[in-house]
């Protein structure tokens, strides 16, 4: 069984914040840039941490691009 959740995200932030909106929406700001992948990469161990699951599970679905991203495990 899969778990979505919807993540809008502020990369290259003054310190980094993990705030929940809902049950399957959060917030989530970071301070690495958002070149190279870096930032996504820092919102994936986030949400895996946060949800007790393996790094290699978590899994961006939509908004690769964009700050509003939609995440699955």
């Amino acid at each position: 069984m899969s778990m979505y959740v919807k993540v809008r995200v502020k990369a290259n932030a003054r310190r980094e914040e993990f705030e929940k909106v809902s049950e399957t929406s959060f917030k989530i700001s970071v301070r690495e840039k958002a070149q190279e992948d870096a930032a996504n990469r820092r919102v994936v161990e986030l949400v895996a941490a946060h949800f007790k699951v393996p790094i290699k599970s978590v899994r961006i679905i939509r908004g690769h691009r964009t700050s509003s991203k939609v995440l699955s495990f």
